[in-house]
Parts: structure tokens; sequence; C-alpha cells
């Protein structure tokens, strides 16, 4: 019997991408028992942090019965990952607004729905794009990167969704200083918490929750 592969995670990639390059569904590896420390440790299977170990199963084999001397139809099952947001204009939803979606390559077009929703199906493995949202003045376009949010508890993580959500505090580099600060106390007043600029347990929580990851 093979051993398990101990996957280590590098900035960029995360159990969507990591499972469909090994030929599973996400769900499969996420929730092997082999993963339960760091399903512990990490709240979503997609916000991973370099350095973190994600364990692998062997693959099971299937056995089909079938009749022979006939011409038999095998299809391989996949499951696309999402890419979901929800884009707001001065904390208005932007409903029935016009988009396109470029993920490596591939163009997506339609209009988020009324709540300023967009979800489209996207391969797991995609690495980043483009979201032109709006037409004339109001057209607004957005680069990304899937794969490379930290979590909250990281400072690089705390960063990227505070500049996600439109609270600036620069480039992601690490370090609490004083612009993140600025930016996480600007955070904590909208949120109706106290503007302490300290990136406590009480103020990650709720920027996971108004980022939604």
């Amino acid at each position: 019997r093979k051993q398990m592969k101990a996957h280590v995670i590098e900035q960029g990639q995360c159990t969507t991408s990591i499972a469909d390059q090994y030929g599973f569904f996400w769900s499969t590896v996420w929730n092997h028992p082999a993963n339960a420390a760091l399903r512990k440790q990490r709240d979503d299977p997609n916000t991973l942090e370099p350095g973190d170990v994600l364990m692998i199963p062997d693959k099971r084999p299937r056995t089909e019965t079938v009749a022979t001397d006939a011409r038999h139809v095998f299809r391989m099952k996949g499951i696309p990952a999402m890419f979901r947001v929800r884009l707001l204009w001065d904390d208005k939803p932007r409903v029935g607004q016009p988009f396109r979606l470029l993920v490596d390559g591939k163009l997506t077009t339609g209009m988020t729905d009324g709540d300023g929703k967009i979800d489209v199906p996207i391969a797991p493995n995609a690495q980043g794009g483009t979201l032109t949202v709006g037409v004339g003045e109001e057209e607004t376009v957005f680069e990304f990167d899937l794969g490379y949010l930290n979590p909250v508890e990281d400072t690089l993580g705390l960063q990227a969704r505070l500049n996600n959500l439109g609270f600036n505090c620069g480039p992601p580099d690490g370090t609490l200083n004083q612009d993140t600060r600025a930016a996480v106390g600007m955070f904590q007043a909208k949120a109706g918490l106290d503007a302490t600029g300290e990136p406590d347990a009480a103020t990650r929580a709720k920027l996971v929750e108004a980022h939604g990851s």
C-alpha cells in the first residue's frame, strides 16, 4: 500500500487547486481524517498559509461490470470552483450592472444580481484575472489573484482583506504598520467596534464576516 503524500502549501495554492492537481474533489481531500488537525487550524479550505501541510490520500480503484462485445462510455465527473463576489457602491449593492470576467483567458459576461453579487464557475486551478463592472463613468476594473489569501490571523491576510473592503493599508507586507493600524481603526468604527487600531479576535472575526472568507 502506498503512503499518503504530504503536500506543503506554497503561496498561491489552496485545497481546490491542489485537489484538482491530484485528481480529487476538494471535499475528498479536505474532509479526509488525515487532515483533521489542519481543519481545526484553518476554518476555510481555500485560505491556507504557506507551510501548511495538506495530506493527499491514495486513489481508490473502482470496478465496473459491463457486457462484452459492446461499446461503453465513461464520463469523468468534475466540479468547477466558483468565483463569488458582492459589489457595493457607497455601501449599496451594484444591482443589474453588466460585468466582464476574464479568468486565465476565458471570458464570461453577465449582470450582477439583485444583491450586487456575481457567481460564476471557474477552473479549480485558475490563477487570477480581471473583473470589469459597469459602463461609462461607473465602469470599474478589478484585478485579482486566486489562492493568495492568507488566514486572517496572519498580518498578510489581515491586510489583504482590509484592502479588498476598501480600507486602504497599502501593499500587504506582513507588518502591522501605521497605515494598517489606521485601516483597522476605520474598519472597527464602521463595524461598530471600539476603534483601537488593534486587530484583536473580535475585529478579525468581523473582518472575515464582512469579507466573506
